[in-house]
């Protein structure tokens, strides 16, 4: 029988007591034998020869190389639009933010594919092969001759210095594209990533915990490396090297990925409807029977009133109503799995809508941060300045220092005193980062009112590109702080959405965390355009205004703090009412 098929075994409101129950219910299996994997052949696997740590470390090698190219990107994509494309800034930052939104959102496009139709492998497969055909296209659209600065010195028309009309097309198609891919790579290789562990074996289930966090750690490394190097490559060499260094590290990490094909461990699906098949028919017979008045009771409807999660929504309980026109085996009714995946995909739905003011804080790290650096001394020898953006390098070193830290140390010691495999719950886990989000934002609050009473006593206030004398390094402990509740937040979403949703969800359960950020990025640039229209205009500076040093960016900061204790307490709200569902038990 297809895992995935099973209903969830629902603990009480406590993560432990489910893993608990799962433990006691669990089988031992006498064999060597993963139970509900199969092989790339369609053959049962082995424990000792496959999947764990040996087939995941060849995955997270792969997730490293994405992330090396797609922020070798998006890191500096601004500096390529605004140079030599020759966009303004505003043109610019708007082009960045719809591409980096979609990115964001792509995924879920993506992981509708791979669940209802190609699976994660093949779907991972040829997401890499568009990846490597949008970087190659994006490398060629960046060796095409350019007119020289000088030129356009000589010349009073701004048309002449423009590239081609073709070069730029072949960019933004090479661009998106490379969305478009990122969207099929980005939920199937993390999701298939953790299916190399058996949740069924209490040893791999505590290593699929580690794997959320070293593959946060082995992504983070790889973040550093490119803001460090292939920017530097970017802007000091040409940008065709610079585009083209990713793609031969996705074509090495294609090969990578295939080495490992033989090792893997695939999900074994005996179900050939679609899960979302399944789902829309669950909705369909909801509707269909919302208003019915006479019914017969079906088998699977008795069932439910058994099942101690029924009395939750309880409007889909209504699919399990038989009419009296048909019989229970014509399907006219939907089994209790059916319902029961139904209600854990819709209770997901609050947490993702409660961390979305979470998302807007991280948004600040790339944006407004990096503008508050700029109007400060940046000064490490009179002749060179740390670039502004390059604080954001303290995000990832916070959250490669404190991994190790978090999952040697404080997991082990929480590990004894909860008894869960993971420390603390998933939802402690992201609570946490919520709460230090709040933390960074008023540290950030204060360290910008200092700022503004310096610009004030040095006279700077009304020199719109003055340095205050103020050192960068105030920065740092805002900088480090999002870093550490990043860590939290971050992974914890991660094994989140894949652990509460169906087997067959998981892409969609990643993709779902995923688009939870592309939707805070849209909501950062909606509030910062509505403060702008409320706080400024008419000759006056808003909070935030061209030149900081005459705005209140402090203001802004405090209203992002209370947002984010306001999102805080709607979170305890929800999980405080989250039951924990796991996918993994007998048939009710």
């Amino acid at each position: 029988m297809d895992i995935s098929s099973s209903p969830p075994i629902v603990g009480g409101e406590e993560e432990e007591e489910a893993m608990l129950l799962l433990e006691t219910e669990t089988p031992t299996h006498s064999n060597d034998i993963v139970p509900d994997s199969v092989d790339y052949y369609g053959r049962p696997v082995h424990r000792s020869n496959s999947g764990r740590w040996r087939s995941a470390s060849l995955i997270i090698c792969v997730e490293i190389a994405e992330r090396f190219a797609y922020y070798g990107i998006n890191s500096n994509l601004i500096n390529y639009l605004t140079g030599p494309l020759g966009q303004s800034t505003a043109a610019a930052a708007e082009n960045v933010n719809a591409w980096s939104g979609t990115a964001s959102l792509t995924p879920l496009l993506g992981a509708l594919v791979a669940d209802s139709f190609l699976g994660r492998y093949r779907t991972i497969v040829f997401a890499s092969l568009f990846y490597i055909l949008g970087l190659g296209l994006l490398t060629l659209s960046a060796v095409f001759p350019f007119f020289s600065s000088s030129n356009c010195q000589t010349t009073d028309n701004a048309d002449a210095c423009s590239p081609p009309r073709f070069q730029v097309v072949l960019f933004f198609f090479s661009l998106y594209l490379v969305a478009i891919a990122q969207g099929g790579h980005k939920p199937c290789v993390q999701a298939f990533g953790a299916d190399q562990f058996d949740p069924l074996d209490p040893i791999e289930c505590k290593a699929r915990s580690s794997f959320f966090n070293w593959w946060y750690f082995g992504m983070s490394g790889g973040n550093i490396v490119t803001v460090s190097v292939l920017n530097y490559v970017q802007d000091n060499f040409n940008w065709g090297l610079g585009f083209g260094i990713p793609c031969v590290v996705m074509c090495l990490a294609l090969v990578i990925f295939w080495l490992g094909t033989l090792t893997y461990r695939f999900s074994s699906r005996c179900d050939k409807i679609s899960p979302f098949v399944r789902i829309g028919m669950v909705f369909n017979k909801t509707v269909r029977n919302w208003r019915a008045t006479s019914v017969a009771t079906s088998i699977e409807e008795t069932r439910m009133q058994c099942h101690q999660d029924s009395q939750q929504l309880k409007f889909l309980n209504k699919a399990l109503l038989a009419p009296d026109d048909h019989s229970a085996e014509d399907g006219q009714i939907s089994k209790i799995n059916d319902v029961e995946e139904e209600k854990g995909l819709l209770r997901l739905v609050p947490i993702w809508a409660s961390c979305l003011i979470y998302a807007i804080i991280f948004a600040q790290a790339f944006t407004l941060f990096t503008k508050q650096a700029v109007t400060m001394d940046r000064s490490i020898t009179p002749s060179f300045k740390i670039p502004s953006a390059a604080l954001q390098s303290f995000i990832n070193v916070s959250i490669v220092i404190f991994i190790p830290i978090y999952e040697q140390i404080l997991v082990p010691i929480a590990r004894t005193i909860t008894g869960t495999p993971s420390g603390i719950t998933k939802l402690q886990r992201v609570g946490t980062g919520i709460f230090l989000s709040v933390l960074t934002m008023a540290i950030a609050a204060l360290v910008e009112k200092k700022r503004l009473e310096i610009a004030r006593e040095y006279g700077s206030a009304d020199v719109p590109n003055a340095t205050v004398p103020m050192t960068i390094w105030w920065l740092v402990p805002q900088y480090l702080l999002i870093g550490i509740s990043d860590a939290f937040t971050m992974v914890g979403l991660q094994e989140f959405f894949y652990d509460q949703v169906p087997r067959e969800f998981r892409s969609i359960g990643l993709s779902l965390y995923l688009s939870i950020f592309g939707v805070g990025s849209f909501l950062s640039s909606f509030l910062i355009f509505v403060i702008e229209k409320t706080t400024g205009g008419k000759g006056r500076d808003g909070w935030i205004s061209d030149n900081l040093n005459k705005g209140h960016l402090d203001y802004f900061y405090w209203l992002l703090c209370g947002l984010s204790a306001l999102g805080f307490m709607t979170y305890l709200y929800f999980t405080r009412r989250y039951v924990y569902a796991h996918y993994y038990g007998k048939v009710i």
